[in-house]
C-alpha cells in the first residue's frame, strides 16, 4: 500500500497537474463545456497510452542505448528541475498553443509535452527499469494510471475549479508544485550520483 501511495504521489506532482490545468483553461478559454469535457477524455486517454508505453518498454531502450539506470537518473532528474524552474517563474518550455482546432490539441502540445514532459518522460523511464517484479510493476502501473485519471477528472471539471479557486489561486498552487519537484528532482539526482559512485 505505501507503494502505491508513494508511486501515485510522485507521478501525480511530476505530470505538473496544476501547470496542465491552468494551460488547459488557457486552450479552451472560449470553448463550450461540451468540447472541454470531450478534450479532457482525449487528453487522459492520450496520457494514460504514453505513458504505459514508456513504463513497459523503458528497460528496452536503456539496452538499445547502453544507458545505465544511475546515469538516465542524474538526467531525467537534471530535467526534471529544469521543469520545476519553469514552473516557479511561470513558464514550461515556452510552450503556448494556438491552435483553434481543439481535437488537434489532446496529443500535442497537451499530452506531449505539457503533461508528460521531459522530466515526467525520464522518471517514467527509470521506474519501468526499478520495478523489477511483476507485483511492482502491476501496482506501479495502477498508481500511474490513478495519477493520470485523477488529473483527467480534474480537466473534466476544470470549469468548476476555476470557479472556486481561481485563475491566482492556480498560479500560486502551480508555483508551490514546482517546489515540491525542484526537492524530487535533486533526490533524483543524489540517487543516481550516490549508485554511480557507488556509495
Amino acid at each position: 500500500m505505501d507503494f502505491f501511495i508513494s508511486t501515485f504521489i510522485k507521478m501525480f506532482f511530476i505530470m505538473t497537474p496544476f501547470f496542465v490545468l491552468s494551460v488547459f483553461l488557457t486552450i479552451t478559454n472560449e470553448a463550450t463545456l461540451h468540447d472541454k469535457r470531450k478534450l479532457a477524455i482525449k487528453v487522459t486517454f492520450s496520457v494514460m497510452v504514453i505513458a504505459l508505453v514508456l513504463l513497459f518498454f523503458g528497460q528496452h531502450i536503456f539496452k538499445i542505448f547502453g544507458i545505465t539506470l544511475d546515469a538516465f537518473k542524474i538526467g531525467a532528474g537534471a530535467l526534471l528541475f529544469l521543469t520545476a524552474v519553469g514552473l516557479i517563474y511561470g513558464n514550461k518550455d515556452g510552450q503556448k498553443p494556438t491552435d483553434t482546432n481543439l481535437s488537434d490539441l489532446a496529443v500535442v502540445p497537451l499530452a506531449l509535452p505539457i503533461t508528460i514532459g521531459p522530466g515526467s518522460i525520464g522518471v517514467l523511464l527509470v521506474m519501468g527499469a526499478e520495478f523489477n517484479s511483476f507485483s511492482k510493476l502491476l501496482i506501479g502501473s495502477l498508481a500511474i494510471l490513478c495519477a493520470i485519471f485523477l488529473i483527467g477528472t480534474m480537466l473534466y471539471l476544470s470549469s468548476i475549479i476555476e470557479k472556486f479557486i481561481g485563475k491566482n489561486g492556480l498560479l500560486i498552487i502551480s508555483k508551490i508544485t514546482g517546489l515540491f519537484l525542484a526537492a524530487l528532482s535533486a533526490q533524483i539526482m543524489f540517487d543516481g550520483i550516490k549508485g554511480f559512485l557507488g556509495l
